[in-house]
């Protein structure tokens, strides 16, 4: 089993570490008490996540100054045992220079955690140093965030640990008569298309029978607009992936949503579904 344990400086982007192993397939638990790690981590292989996109990864922990001194001190020696039982375990740490977390504090107006007991909020990052110096030290993984803002953090993450974000991609056939679906990021024009429902047998039938799939193939134009869309859509798609987008609605419409939409919807779901994409395909007009 795979297990991070994300750390750093307060303000230095662990939230947003935690976040994007999340989108990557971990299971993320944030601030987890050090007495309860080795239980978990023994847990999750006992009893694995499962199998799915989403689980295949692993878990990763959050830990941050609030433990105990002597938990923190004693975590690089915990590492070696979940290591030594077949446990994957890393350590991500994540730190900046003093001025840039007392800026962001400020502008954030969030608290420091240490800052209680009369500590100022610098002292209570130089605490904080000290504190997290042993996870500072078996770290696997060092990002220093002083200039990095939060984009280019999740793109480090993603670099470093070798995975990116798989957006899972709804196809979804319409009909323009009865309006073009809410919330979608692209929608395609079909209706210059030859369209079936002038031939008197098809009219009844879908874009999913066999005698309209034949109908729509032998027309060159059909198949020079599936291609372009494909070329389209295999151009962009990584593109939105890397921006870090988990879900794609791209929407195609004929006049009624029976017979065209329908053939490109099923068309460019075997093309994205052969390339490895995740893709659902929806066809809003049929039963």
């Amino acid at each position: 089993m795979d297990l991070l344990i994300v750390s750093g400086l307060s303000g230095a982007g662990k939230t947003v570490a935690l976040r994007t192993l999340e989108d990557l397939g971990y299971y993320c638990i944030d601030n987890l008490p050090l007495f309860l790690l080795r239980e978990l981590a023994l847990g999750l292989q006992r009893t694995p996540l499962g199998t799915s996109a989403e689980t295949r990864h692993g878990a990763a922990v959050g830990i941050d100054a609030r433990n105990q001194p002597d938990f923190l001190a004693d975590l690089p020696r915990l590492t070696e045992e979940l290591r030594e039982q077949g446990i994957d375990c890393r350590v991500i740490f994540l730190h900046a220079d003093t001025h840039t977390l007392i800026k962001r504090f400020s502008e954030t107006r969030r608290k420091h955690p240490l800052t209680g007991g009369g500590l100022s909020l610098a002292e209570a990052i130089e605490r904080e140093c000290e504190l997290l110096e042993p996870l500072g030290r078996i770290a696997e993984i060092r990002i220093d965030t002083t200039h990095t803002n939060v984009h280019e953090l999740r793109d480090l993450i993603r670099e470093r640990l070798g995975g990116a974000v798989q957006a899972s991609v709804l196809l979804q056939s319409f009909g323009f008569k009865n309006g073009v679906p809410e919330g979608v990021d692209f929608v395609f024009d079909v209706r210059c298309l030859p369209n079936p429902h002038w031939q008197e047998a098809l009219r009844p039938l879908t874009g999913r029978d066999a005698p309209v799939i034949e109908f729509l193939a032998r027309a060159p134009e059909v198949s020079e607009m599936c291609a372009d869309l494909q070329h389209f859509l295999d151009r962009w798609i990584p593109s939105f992936e890397t921006d870090g987008r988990s879900y794609l609605t791209i929407a195609v419409g004929c006049t009624g949503g029976q017979h065209r939409s329908v053939y490109v919807v099923e068309t460019l779901g075997e093309h994205l579904g052969a390339n490895g994409h995740r893709v659902l395909v929806r066809h809003r007009e049929l039963p």
